[in-house]
């Protein structure tokens, strides 16, 4: 008797694969970035064709020994279904709700330094003084009430509430939350947030005046992040990471195994 080849689960099959690669990517640039803290932390990313499923770096791997092949699969109740290792208690209570509540495809919790900072401070508005915070403009919520670890499904249903719509979560005292409807999309803005939160500590610390972008400025700008250039295979986001993968598979292409 001859099989007969499903083509939606051969789909699915090379979603996956490459699903992993890119998380495990992420991983390591975090690393090369300086967004890590060692074990610490979490990437999460819904598991093609699965849904209430997400991958997950399993605890105890330093970021720079993540690969696409021992990142675990987790269901929303933090249950391990696939892979070896355990699921941080953290990570569950954060990012199953979030996911579930945003419909976000990627999330990405870091203590990344400069961000972090910011996160310290009793404003932890991301100001429109620099080019690279001026895409975030309207899309950052913040939660001003810091709760210690969060062991609870409760308390990342509450941060969930608060974004509200927006992409972004500044976490008081704690760092930040970025989503995406892929790993490239939520890495891209990952990447430009602590850029900005870099600058913005920069001219902070000059203790001069700081000179801020117009609102009219502002909403030309939305309208022109709107604009998708016909000549292009793809969104700025796609090939961003795509060059920093190139730049992993000069380096160290161990990630993708």
């Amino acid at each position: 008797m001859s099989s007969v080849k499903d083509p939606a689960a051969e789909v699915h099959v090379e979603q996956r694969r490459q699903a992993r690669i890119d998380m495990a990517a992420a991983h390591r640039l975090a690393v090369l970035h300086d967004f890590h803290e060692a074990i610490d932390n979490h990437f999460t990313l819904m598991v093609p064709g699965r849904p209430g499923r997400f991958y997950l770096n399993a605890y105890g791997l330093h970021w720079s020994e993540v690969t696409a092949s021992n990142l675990i699969e987790v269901a929303f109740d933090g249950t391990v279904l696939e892979g070896t290792g355990p699921a941080d208690r953290s990570a569950i209570c954060i990012h199953a709700p979030i996911h579930e509540a945003t419909g976000a495809a990627c999330v990405l919790h870091t203590h990344m330094p400069y961000c972090t900072a910011i996160s310290q401070l009793e404003d932890m508005t991301i100001e429109m003084t620099g080019q690279s915070a001026l895409q975030f403009h309207n899309r950052i919520a913040y939660d001003y009430d810091y709760n210690g670890f969060a062991h609870e499904h409760e308390e990342g249903a509450r941060m969930a509430a608060l974004m509200d719509g927006k992409p972004i979560l500044m976490l008081a005292n704690h760092g930040v939350v970025v989503t995406g409807n892929s790993v490239a999309q939520a890495y891209h803005r990952l990447y430009y947030l602590e850029r900005a939160c870099r600058t913005q500590l920069f001219s902070m610390w000059t203790g001069h005046r700081r000179r801020f972008v117009k609102e009219e400025v502002l909403e030309k700008m939305r309208a022109q992040a709107a604009w998708k250039d016909p000549t292009m295979a793809m969104s700025g986001p796609e090939y961003h990471f795509a060059a920093l993968k190139r730049l992993l598979d000069r380096s160290d292409p161990s990630y993708a195994d």
